[in-house]
């Protein structure tokens, strides 16, 4: 593990005409670390990734790879490679020969360049496949392709453009279990940009949650999760209950917003006596939506705003939970699990 970080941002700002892309942004990400940049569309976490590969500069500020000041290097100079969602392979290339480019530019002997194919094909499991074409494999086996051909040169840091953007779900879930092995095998750090929070709760050793070109809050997924920090990462990261005003003062008796995520809060009878260590509030159950797992439930408050209150599935049908469509509730959460929300928007 190297002494200086991975990649450092310093005052890092990129501005479009009057658009602040990035706005004077300081980052650390650390040697080995899977690290996902997530937010919105717009938010600047994309315009981060090309500047650090190099594909765009800074306005104003220092970008630094492992203690070198690569701010204003061209990407054939810094130590990176970049994987595409769209994967970018040579479709008349085999897929060995796709892998094996990049070696075969740096004039790396055929012999040697065998060896190092071979052995990126056994990391992404597609042995016996570098004499196929792109056109033969599927969406997860390119993904794979083009994520070895990034590795074989060696690179320092490993940049994800959304590379997974472009699978189904089913697939999309298997490739971020399979990313986040590979990475443990190479020990190189990635950096992964996205805009779905599951890929990066997934996959992340530690998120910098992005919104209108600065970070919200930087944390391991737990915290992210369970401790958001703002309005904004609480609203989008996951699904959260967001409370403030005279409901807010009814429930726990400050008009300050508070967030509390729907799994945590119990639906139970309404005469059902609240214990010292919760929180409660009176409503109507105004909707069910079963999704198999587990059921969501829209409820009204007897004094305004409603409440979505997520419940597993562990012996219910549902015919069962249908059955609470109408009815008067007590929603029960314990109070270590509220959140409160300071700040401008709160």
């Amino acid at each position: 593990m190297s002494d200086n970080p991975a990649v450092q941002f310093k005052l890092v700002s990129r501005h479009f005409g009057t658009v602040k892309a990035v706005d004077a942004l300081d980052l650390e990400i650390r040697d080995g670390e899977f690290f996902s940049m997530l937010g919105p569309s717009g938010s600047g976490k994309t315009t981060c990734l090309r500047m650090i590969a190099g594909f765009d500069r800074p306005t104003i500020g220092q970008i630094y790879l492992y203690g070198q000041d690569v701010s204003q290097l061209p990407p054939y100079e810094r130590p990176v490679n970049t994987v595409f969602q769209d994967y970018a392979l040579f479709p008349h290339m085999t897929v060995g020969e796709n892998i094996g480019y990049g070696l075969m530019i740096k004039k790396v002997r055929s012999v040697e360049r065998k060896k190092l194919v071979d052995e990126m094909l056994e990391l992404v499991r597609l042995s016996g496949f570098a004499d196929r074409k792109p056109a033969q494999l599927s969406g997860g086996q390119r993904q794979r392709v083009a994520l070895a051909r990034a590795l074989v040169n060696h690179p320092k840091v490993l940049l994800l453009d959304e590379p997974l953007g472009a699978l189904d779900l089913k697939l999309r879930q298997q490739m971020q279990v399979e990313l986040k092995s590979i990475q443990k095998s190479v020990g190189i750090t990635f950096i992964f940009v996205t805009h779905d929070q599951e890929e990066a709760l997934t996959m992340s050793d530690r998120i910098a949650v992005f919104n209108l070109g600065k970070i919200e809050q930087i944390g391991s997924p737990a915290e992210i999760y369970e401790h958001p920090s703002t309005t904004f990462v609480a609203g989008f990261v996951g699904v959260s209950n967001l409370v403030k005003g005279a409901m807010a003062r009814r429930i726990i008796g400050i008009e300050q917003m508070f967030s509390i995520r729907p799994e945590k809060i119990h639906i139970a009878a309404p005469d059902i006596g609240q214990a010292a260590d919760e929180f409660a509030a009176d409503g109507k159950v105004r909707d069910v939506i079963y999704l198999g797992l587990y059921t969501r439930y829209l409820v009204e408050l007897g004094d305004g705003g409603d409440l979505v209150v997520v419940e597993q599935n562990l012996k219910t049908t549902s015919m069962d939970v249908t059955k609470l469509r109408g009815q008067n509730v007590r929603l029960l959460w314990k109070k270590e699990h509220v959140r409160m929300l300071g700040g401008a928007d709160a």
